[in-house]
């Protein structure tokens, strides 16, 4: 069914399992257990994070660089300009230096988010809520392998938590399997070269229903990017996204992206790749270049899109309260989609 031009998926039939205070409930036990959980795999430790940064501080994600960040004006620093956060991938770097982590600790928060460009759907809101993470590693420790176990790591605490879940509220049923695949997107693209990025997703998580691909942001054998990332944070020979198959819609979902972050050469590669060396000169960019900042991990997770898989939604406002156009909440309650 169309709203404004964009396709919303209407599953045959679709009854939530549970009831509006139920879903309140077990959003609840998702939301806490997971926490614990994700902190007791990766050696967490919980802080505070920042809802708003300076600019100039180069911290906020541009993400695909195209994407208008929510700002204002505030009077108690001479009216300059603050931005909402994109996400916290650079002010988590900072932060493990700030709080003097050593090699194997990390930290995780809380990361609400506006994305104002966001074309609202099944999957997307303007409202972001995940886990943001980040890990200290060596140098030596950015390699491959140390993804891969990391990735097993948070997909095995997801998996408690589908079991948790489901031994509360019995009538939803468990569908993730044991293991998780990898794949990186050149293999991708090689076993489907002449499916486009989206559809090559859909094609290996239907086959594989859990799946991690790596090796997003560079230019693939084609001359065509997997998908865009921002040249700072990620390296992009390190990183990847967490899709799972979600039969109610019939599509893949993400629910995490993550990665090793980029280190001084990565750094400038990238920059340079993208066309954004004078990024070069804001604070984080300069710390990094100059040997200020710790090696590390880090990657956030979607609490709302995790809540929505494991409680079989069909569609993320039935999670989370956020705001949508008056047509697709119409659509919704006439396919018996309650939006909070």
């Amino acid at each position: 069914m169309l709203n404004g031009g964009k396709k919303i998926i209407i599953p045959s039939g679709y009854k939530s399992s549970l009831s509006i205070r139920d879903t309140a409930k077990a959003i609840k036990i998702i939301k806490d257990f997971f926490e614990l959980e994700l902190a007791k795999a990766l050696n967490l430790e919980r802080v505070s994070a920042p809802l708003f940064v300076r600019p100039e501080s180069g911290m906020n994600d541009n993400l695909s660089g195209v994407e208008r960040p929510v700002s204002f004006n505030v009077k108690a620093i001479n009216e300059n300009i603050v931005e909402i956060v994109h996400s916290l991938a650079k002010w988590k770097r900072m932060a493990l230096k700030r709080y003097e982590f050593s090699v194997g600790e990390g930290l995780y928060t809380d990361m609400n988010a506006i994305r104002r460009d966001e074309e609202l759907g099944n999957l997307h809101s303007i409202y972001v809520d995940q886990w943001d993470w980040e890990v200290v590693i060596s140098k030596e420790d950015r390699k491959i392998e140390v993804l891969k176990e990391t990735v097993k790591k948070i997909y095995n605490a997801l998996k408690k938590t589908e079991d948790h879940i489901c031994s509360k509220f019995p009538v939803i049923k468990k569908t993730l399997p044991d293991e998780i695949y990898f794949i990186t997107t050149q293999e991708l693209e090689d076993m489907y070269p002449d499916l486009s990025p989206v559809e090559r997703e859909d094609k290996i998580a239907k086959e594989k229903s859990a799946v991690f691909i790596m090796k997003i942001g560079g230019i693939l054998k084609s001359g065509i990017k997997h998908g865009e990332r921002a040249p700072d944070y990620d390296d992009w020979n390190l990183n990847g996204d967490i899709l799972l198959w979600y039969p109610l819609l019939d599509r893949a979902m993400e629910i995490s992206s993550m990665g090793i972050r980029v280190d001084e050469e990565a750094l400038l590669r990238q920059l340079k790749e993208a066309g954004c060396e004078d990024r070069k000169n804001l604070l984080f960019h300069r710390e990094l270049l100059e040997g200020r900042l710790p090696y590390t991990i880090g990657g956030g997770i979607g609490q709302s899109r995790m809540c929505m898989y494991l409680l079989k939604k069909a569609h993320i406002g039935e999670v989370q309260a956020s705001v949508w156009p008056d047509s697709m909440i119409e659509i919704c309650d006439k396919a018996n989609i309650k939006l909070l």
